[in-house]
């Protein structure tokens, strides 16, 4: 039995947490969620974000390549909620693009990431999750997170931007774009069983269109 390792990728409430579980629990393949492990810059970060950018990113990402290693290490198939890739292609990406992280401090911490990369071995398969800012805002209110409440429209904006033009240009694995507007895999069991057939689709190397879209 073929072993694999897939990494669901997407912005903020997209619905990647909720499509592992159900991956996972009718695969029976290992669920792998973000990091819990406190991150010692966060609260100096949320202080003084050109300060501490650097340093809580560095964090995130050892933090991340350790999960990515253990993953490719475990006997079991795995499906894996947010990559490594996301940590720096998006989330530190944006905090340079913002002003909160130096030309110098990206110019490092860029650097340091694609070297990694280049080591580490890829995913089986890149799902990315698309939706619009919308359906995102819905979907955060609905899970009611109060931490969350308070994201505007425009960062879910910059990011879906960022999330686009990431997943058209990534090359270390093959990346399946599912839009998530118009599918609901937590009511509709029909959507996940089109989803699991793109997926089996790109792992057999079978041509696909992207789904949802």
């Amino acid at each position: 039995m073929n072993k694999y390792f897939i990494t669901i990728a997407g912005n903020i409430g997209v619905g990647k947490s909720t499509l592992v579980g159900l991956l996972a629990q009718r695969l029976h393949w290992e669920p792998v969620y973000e990091a819990v492990t406190e991150n010692p810059y966060l609260a100096d970060f949320y202080q003084d974000m050109p300060r501490w950018s650097f340093h809580s990113q560095v964090f995130f990402l050892a933090r991340r390549l350790q999960q990515h290693h253990r993953l490719l290490r475990q006997p079991r198939s795995a499906i894996q909620d947010r990559s490594v890739y996301e940590d720096a292609e998006i989330f530190a990406r944006n905090l340079h693009t913002q002003g909160y992280m130096s030309q110098r401090d990206w110019g490092a911490y860029y650097e340091l990431y694609q070297t990694l990369a280049l080591l580490l071995p890829p995913p089986d398969l890149v799902i990315y999750l698309q939706a619009s800012v919308a359906t995102l805002k819905r979907r955060i209110a609905q899970r009611g997170r109060d931490y969350e409440r308070e994201i505007s429209e425009a960062y879910l904006q910059q990011l879906n931007a960022m999330y686009d033009a990431w997943a058209n240009s990534f090359s270390l694995s093959p990346v399946l774009i599912v839009n998530t507007d118009n599918l609901d895999y937590v009511q509709n069991g029909a959507h996940l069983d089109q989803i699991w057939a793109r997926i089996q689709d790109r792992l057999m190397g079978r041509d696909f269109l992207a789904l949802g879209s």
